[in-house]
């Protein structure tokens, strides 16, 4: 059962407080570094911001780390030609960071790794400061991609580089 404070959380963090917290210009420097890694590696990677997760979600006890899953598999972040999915979550009211990656990267970087770029994301969120935050843990991560899924001049873009917010 959903604690009340949890509740009360996802009750009043709205999309809007997603859209403030993350707003166009942010969303466009995303993109922009998630395209600027992707010459760079043959990952796949997106981003989604979630403001609070529904009532029904919250009550029936769905976690953060539950919803990004659900999110792998809606968005089909696992459906890449190589198995190189990544997908970055944010839910704001959970105050969470989570990352699911498909197979492939699953196998070759570490869990220490992916929750460094955690980490690097979440450092500065208590203050605000969503944007360079974001950024420097996206940087993080393609070099982790970069370096064992290095760009063989060969890769299709597979997902779309523009973060959503739900």
């Amino acid at each position: 059962m959903a604690t009340l404070q949890r509740l009360w959380r996802h009750l009043t963090t709205t999309q809007r407080n997603a859209r403030r917290a993350f707003p166009a210009a942010t969303l466009k420097a995303i993109q922009h570094k998630i395209a600027e890694g992707e010459v760079t590696h043959r990952a796949e990677v997106k981003m989604i911001v979630e403001g609070s997760l529904s009532l029904p979600a919250v009550l029936n006890g769905v976690t953060s780390r539950n919803r990004a899953h659900e999110l792998f598999a809606h968005y089909r972040i696992w459906d890449t030609e190589e198995n190189v999915g990544v997908l970055l979550y944010v839910n704001l009211a959970d105050h969470k960071v989570e990352i699911v990656v498909d197979r492939a990267v699953g196998r070759a970087i570490k869990s220490a790794e992916w929750q460094a770029v955690c980490k690097t994301m979440t450092k500065e969120f208590a203050s605000g400061a969503f944007h360079d935050s974001t950024l420097a843990a996206l940087e993080q991560m393609n070099g982790y991609l970069s370096q064992h899924f290095p760009d063989q001049g060969r890769k299709k873009n597979e997902l779309s580089d523009k973060p959503l917010v739900l």
